[in-house]
């Protein structure tokens, strides 16, 4: 039986110019962050490496926590994949040492998995549980996407390889996961989120 969804929560899942115009600020906000974390860890990896190989995982999350960000915010269908094209398009212009087509294959790639936690519940449900399960998904994709083409040599079942999927893990938990969710809430008090859908809904 087909099921029909309610008019109002089809305009809900609307883009309006007003959110095309916010997600594209987010981008910028986002694109910067990124550059600035990408400068902190040309040097802070190596050392996390050095320290313990796999350690510097615990602050991947730093990359993606914007995907999950973004739903909760514009809490539209693509959110997540519409900023995090704008963020890569800025984050690339002042250059850094990530640069080129595979930044914007991770970059959409973090954002599917967050797409995917939320609309396994149609995108109705913006939930602190459902921000968790968003960062789980990320962390989990981009662990297997860093061992197939960066971490060849290493084996998943390694002491690098184990270390580097727990720590990756634990960074989508805090960074995607829970930050993005206390951000949220953080802006939203603000008042600042009062025109966006999400000024308006529960969670």
């Amino acid at each position: 039986m087909k099921t029909i969804e309610p008019a109002g929560i089809r305009r809900s899942l609307r883009w309006r110019p007003l959110d095309i115009a916010v997600g594209a600020g987010l981008g910028a906000v986002f694109g910067l962050v990124n550059w600035a974390a990408s400068l902190l860890s040309s040097w802070i990896f190596p050392l996390m490496t050095a320290l313990l190989p796999g350690l510097a995982s615990l602050l991947h999350g730093l990359f993606y926590f914007p995907c999950t960000l973004a739903l909760l915010i514009l809490r539209k269908p693509g959110a997540a994949v519409y900023v995090g094209a704008v963020s890569v398009l800025v984050e690339i212009l002042p250059g850094n040492a990530y640069s080129g087509p595979m930044i914007l294959i991770e970059a959409l790639l973090e954002a599917l998995c967050a797409e995917v936690a939320y609309g396994i519940f149609r995108w109705r449900r913006w939930t602190l549980d459902v921000t968790l399960l968003g960062g789980i998904l990320i962390a989990a994709v981009y662990n297997a996407f860093l061992l197939a083409f960066y971490y060849q040599g290493v084996s998943f079942f390694s002491p690098r390889g184990l270390i580097g999927t727990v720590c990756e893990l634990i960074s989508g938990l805090v960074f995607p996961g829970l930050i993005s969710w206390f951000l949220f809430k953080a802006i939203r008090s603000t008042g600042a989120l009062d025109g966006l859908q999400a000024g308006r809904g529960r969670g």
